[in-house]
């Protein structure tokens, strides 16, 4: 469990439906206005919608659950570990600027993705690794950057690749997290240090990159 989070107001968590699928071959058209979603689970979700909100052609992140059986379930239900939900970012983004595959190559860097169901202090299934695809394109994408990135690692990759079924959104507080709450000991202790070191190696931009 995140340090620091019993002093946050308990908000009741909304429910998001996962949009419908995109045809096979719409991760492929050359339309500029398209927009596309992912979903990506690596540990604590605060610290994932930092890193991702921060990438050129990110629309927005929405931090969330997803992967579990509860429907509805509050950030204090997930914490027991007994609804199956991951934390879990959604992201929309603009892939005429960038790409679904570019979305995981930084996931590879954002989190270690060899600890079983365990980022840092962070430990529990919902801090697992896991990509929710939600079409048949997402899957062999996200499949064939797996088989890739584990050459990166010493130890073998544990993320999980599972269709996605319905998404929901956190409460409130937990939304832009870092942007809000960048003193506090959590975000300065854990947040802070895996930015930089990302900014440093140029993979993400220093400043949010989402639309307000």
């Amino acid at each position: 469990m995140k340090w620091m989070i019993y002093f946050l107001p308990a908000i009741a968590a909304l429910n998001f439906t996962a949009p419908a699928a995109p045809a096979p071959n719409a991760m492929n058209t050359n339309e500029t206005n398209k927009i596309e979603i992912a979903d990506l689970g690596g540990g604590c979700f605060w610290c994932m919608e930092a890193v991702f909100e921060r990438l050129p052609g990110v629309i927005s992140v929405t931090s969330g659950f997803a992967g579990g059986s509860t429907p509805n379930p509050t950030y204090e239900q997930v914490c027991t570990e007994t609804t199956g939900h991951a934390e879990v970012t959604q992201i929309e983004f603009d892939p005429s600027i960038i790409s679904y595959a570019k979305l995981l190559d930084v996931f590879w860097q954002a989190h270690n993705p060899t600890t079983l169901n365990r980022q840092g202090a962070d430990v529990g299934t919902s801090y697992r690794s896991i990509i929710l695809y939600r079409d048949e394109v997402q899957k062999l994408l996200a499949e064939k950057s797996k088989a890739a990135a584990q050459k990166n690692f010493k130890h073998p990759i544990v993320t999980e690749i599972v269709p996605l079924t319905k998404f929901y959104k956190a409460e409130n507080y937990h939304q832009q997290y870092f942007d809000n709450h960048s003193s506090a000991p959590y975000c300065q202790m854990v947040i802070a240090p895996k930015l930089n070191k990302l900014e440093k190696e140029k993979i993400i931009q220093t400043t949010p990159q989402t639309k307000p």
